[in-house]
Parts: C-alpha cells; structure tokens; sequence
C-alpha cells in the first residue's frame, strides 16, 4: 500500500484529497508549510508527493530540490510556463494547475508510482541502455562492464534514480555523501568529467547533461 504525502495550506484542498486518496486505498500524510514538508519527508518517507508552490515558511520552490529520488506531482494555483518550467527542472516529476480534475489526478499518480516501482528491480536500475546493478555495484551499456569508483558509482546511481529530472549540485553532494564523503563541491565536476568520459567510451554517448547554475541531470534516448 502506497503512502501519498500532500503538503498544502489550504485544509479544504487538503482534506479533499486526503478523502479521495484514502478511498483509493492509499496511505495519506499531510503538512502544511514547506519546513513541516522537510520534517515529514525525514521522518516518514513518503511514496509520492502532492506539493502546492505557495506554502507559508519555505516555498515549494525552495523543498523541491531537496525531495530527490521521491516523485512530486506540483498542485498550484501557478498558471505560467515559467512556473511550470522551473518546477520541472527543480525535481517536478509532473505538474498539474488549480483547479484539477481529481479522475486525471489519480491517474497521474499511479502513472509515477509505477514508474518509480519500474525504476528497480531486484536491485537493478535500467536507463538508456545503462544497467546498474546496486547490490554488486557494477555498471554495464549492453555487454560491456564499466569500471567505476564508489564516488562515480554513486553520481550515476543517483541520476539514473531521477532520470532527465535535474539535481542540484547541492543536493548531489548532500545524498552521496554518506558513501562518498571524499567528495566536495570542489572535487564534484572532477568526478562528472570522468563519469561521463566513460560512459561515452562505453557507449558513445553523451549521458550526463549540465544545466547551468543548477546542477546536473542523465540524458536518456527512452523519449
């Protein structure tokens, strides 16, 4: 049973979707500003997020890019691409304006669920004809073994988890480092340059793709 957390100021919002989501069967966790959201997340990950953008304390521009490798749907009463843009390039993994249709809702939501239930099987993740295998920690592009250090595996790890979603150098740095703590924010291109040096040998192509002044995201071919 999935566990859909929404984070929204507006109770009657909130306790709208908390009824349909419960009659859907699915666990629900509510917080009401961006700083409860973080707390939440801590203490009780969640499986998908309902996020609004205006939220009293930190806005949900300022958590999305800390609620890397959890799918967020955006629910907001923001109406302009640019809006639409920056949430998508920040950690969105959908984004839908209000007021919604609840049936395209539900739908939305179990299209992410099973793309992040698809992301890992049996401890392997599989992108663009990249195959990570997070029990052996071993890396191939078809046929071919790729020879990666523990600070390059884990890079890779985390952008095939959110592939084409953007992540933020900082929050880069802050999820590997509890397997990397050699790597700081100076050392970090160092080891994207040589990640992508060999995938591209592996693969000739260019997987890794900066996004200037935020951060870095995996470029795949799967559309």
């Amino acid at each position: 049973m999935s566990t859909i957390a929404i984070v929204d100021d507006d109770p009657y919002i909130g306790d709208m979707l908390e009824r349909v989501l419960r009659a859907e069967g699915y666990l629900v966790l509510r917080a009401y500003s961006g700083t409860e959201a973080l707390l939440l997340v801590a203490q009780n990950r969640p499986d998908l997020i309902l996020l609004d953008l205006m939220l009293p304390g930190l806005s949900g521009e300022e958590v999305l890019p800390q609620l890397a490798g959890i799918p967020v749907i955006v629910l907001s009463a923001k109406v302009e691409t640019a809006d639409k843009v920056n949430a998508l390039l920040t950690g969105a993994w959908d984004y839908m304006t209000k007021p919604f249709e609840v049936r395209e809702l539900l739908a939305r939501i179990t299209a992410q669920l099973r793309r992040q239930e698809a992301v890992s099987v049996r401890g392997r993740i599989s992108c663009g004809g990249l195959l990570l295998d997070t029990e052996l920690h071993q890396v191939w592009y078809g046929d071919e073994g790729i020879r990666l250090t523990k600070t390059e595996f884990a890079i890779l790890k985390l952008l095939m988890e959110n592939a084409k979603q953007v992540i933020p150098r900082s929050v880069m740095l802050e999820r590997i480092s509890a397997d990397t703590p050699d790597c700081v924010e100076s050392s970090l291109k160092v080891h994207i340059s040589n990640l992508r040096k060999k995938l591209r040998a592996a693969s000739g192509k260019d997987f890794i793709e900066a996004v200037w002044g935020i951060g870095f995201k995996l470029h795949t071919d799967d559309g």
